[in-house]
């Protein structure tokens, strides 16, 4: 082959290269995917609730079940989610590893909602003494029982604990294999309506169980525009429940296995913090989620469920709710 013949294929083969690349350069790559992982909480339903209503659209937002909150951690911690719905304890035992992530949206505080429930013939918390108690194997689990005993001047010594997952909850009460329960909604409910006896719940030990959005700082700082879709999908979705709460409930009960009244009854267990009180809370100018965190800190270090105290000032991040104004839907 002649030399010109070999120049003028080296020119063809480089203008299509070039142009190739041109070309690529011009199709942008979509947008990373946001894996949001949570366990079934009547706190969480909004998230669901907004997809249900299309305020995710456009925005590569996947919502993802597990079937306990020790898994969603576990998950973001291998990195399989992006966003994790966590109850407070797990999210400190979680920034124990991670401390790089940043508590960014408070979905609720839990206001009865999380409870012990006896069998009928057992009439108070401190008659559980010696009893079989189930208990999730997770850091709320464990909170809740070593809080729960101390109010009766009982420790988790003083009972038989017997691990269980939530999905083993309703049918271990109802089969005797247990005397008493530590669960929260919906089978809180369901135990209750069986026969059971309401011992404890969460109002005894206000703003101790708060339910929280947990995102790594890399994410926050790379994704941010799809967080924003997120966090703004969520007040949205609590307006329309404000609104509307029976189509709300009705789209958002069946996933938690229960009917629309009973939903909207285990809301009235719940505090739902609003746009104001997550931009006060979260910006620390109202420092009570910081007190509460630190004194929840301090007992999971003295219960021996953390080994030492995070950073929770940095752990509070309110860039994504101070950017949001009000909501107008």
């Amino acid at each position: 082959m002649s030399d010109m013949k070999l120049h003028k294929y080296f020119f063809l083969f480089s203008f299509f290269a070039c142009l190739l690349a041109v070309f690529s350069s011009c199709i942008q790559s979509p947008p990373p995917h946001l894996r949001l992982g949570a366990n079934v909480w009547p706190g969480y339903e909004s998230l669901y609730l907004a997809r249900d209503l299309g305020y995710y659209n456009n925005s590569p937002i996947q919502l993802v079940d597990y079937p306990s909150a020790t898994e969603v951690s576990r998950a973001l911690r291998n990195g399989d989610l992006e966003v994790a719905a966590l109850t407070l304890d797990e999210t400190l035992a979680l920034a124990e590893t991670n401390p790089d992530i940043r508590i960014v949206l408070i979905t609720d505080v839990s206001a009865g909602g999380d409870a012990i429930v006896a069998k009928s013939e057992i009439k108070t918390l401190a008659a559980v003494k010696g009893q079989k108690v189930g208990v999730e194997s997770t850091a709320l689990g464990a909170f809740v029982i070593t809080r729960a005993l101390e109010q009766v001047g009982l420790s988790s010594q003083d009972v038989e604990i017997v691990s269980l997952g939530v999905s083993e909850h309703e049918s271990a009460f109802k089969q005797g294999t247990v005397d008493a329960i530590v669960t929260f909604e919906p089978v809180r409910s369901n135990l209750l309506a069986a026969g059971g006896n309401l011992v404890f719940d969460s109002k005894q030990i206000p703003g101790e169980i708060v339910d929280v959005l947990v995102v790594p700082q890399a994410v926050l700082e790379n994704q941010k525009k799809t967080l924003d879709v997120l966090v703004k999908g969520w007040f949205r979705a609590l307006n329309y429940l404000h609104k509307e709460p029976q189509d709300a409930a009705a789209r958002m009960a069946p996933r938690e296995g229960i009917g629309p009244e009973q939903f909207l009854a285990s809301l009235e267990l719940l505090h739902i913090p609003n746009l104001k009180e997550n931009q006060d809370l979260l910006s620390k100018t109202d420092p009570t989620l910081l007190n509460v965190a630190k004194k929840l800190s301090e007992l999971m270090i003295e219960k021996k469920l953390l080994q030492q105290k995070p950073d929770i000032e940095h752990l509070l991040d309110n860039r994504l709710v101070e950017a949001l104004p009000l909501i107008k839907d």
